[in-house]
């Protein structure tokens, strides 16, 4: 089969929702054909279709998509997967984990591509909806204990000259391939990136405090979508093919 011909047949099989065979089929090429052939067809398949793959990450077996997917069609994929809603980000922290720490991957490439686009500061933003405080507890002193919100929160120019000084943990210390790692390799490798994904953190945790129905509200109206739908293998929404312009 010739890289056009299996681009057709998985942007067909996502946009039927049969994402299991999609992947089977870009498997099956690199089975038959190996690892470049699949390169190819990656360059060329829309990053809402490489979203619809890589999003249905499992950690009971390893995915060559996953795998073999650049910095930067990793990051173009990650800034659209908002258009899900899945209110919970599980899928989101699952397809961060599994790509960026990825044997033999360098995390800081993934980290530098999102933070290149438009949305890639948000996207890492909602990876730590759920460790907000602890995020702002590691950007003021440098540890992972939590941060109460005292009315003490450094401002943006105090939160740079922070985060520019040594975490008082070492990597090592919090190599767990999940949020902690990916925290600190934030601040230690791309500061600047950490505290715009920290300021958007701020404002989210802010309007969900102040007003968690209007967040809701604001939400559904920013062109996303449902996931029930969407989960595991099911169909991708066809919101992300009218928005992708926009998104990325």
């Amino acid at each position: 089969m010739n890289a056009l011909t299996l681009i057709a047949k998985t942007q067909s099989l996502i946009a039927a929702g049969d994402i299991v065979a999609a992947e089977a089929a870009l498997v099956e090429l690199a089975d038959a054909e190996g690892d470049h052939a699949l390169m190819v067809v990656l360059e060329q398949l829309a990053p809402k279709d490489i979203l619809a793959v890589i999003r249905e990450y499992d950690n009971s077996k390893e995915s060559v998509v996953n795998l073999l997917v650049t910095p930067a069609q990793f990051a173009r994929a990650v800034v659209i997967e908002k258009q899900y809603n899945d209110q919970t980000r599980t899928y989101l922290r699952g397809m961060v984990n599994s790509v960026v720490f990825r044997e033999d991957s360098d995390p800081v490439e993934f980290l530098n591509a999102m933070g290149e686009l438009e949305g890639g500061a948000e996207a890492l933003a909602d990876y730590f909806t759920e460790k907000w405080s602890r995020i702002e507890g590691f950007a003021r002193s440098g540890t992972f204990d939590a941060a109460e919100d005292d009315g003490d929160i450094l401002s943006e120019s105090a939160l740079l000259a922070s985060v520019y000084a040594k975490p008082r943990v070492d990597e090592d210390e919090v190599a767990d391939q999940d949020w902690m790692q990916l925290a600190w390799l934030l601040r230690h490798d791309c500061p600047d990136l950490f505290v715009e994904m920290l300021l958007v953190l701020r404002a989210k945790a802010r309007a969900h405090d102040l007003s968690p129905d209007e967040e809701t509200q604001a939400e559904e109206d920013n062109g996303r979508v449902e996931t029930s739908d969407t989960d595991r293998g099911k169909a991708t929404p066809a919101a992300l093919e009218a928005d992708e312009e926009s998104a990325i």
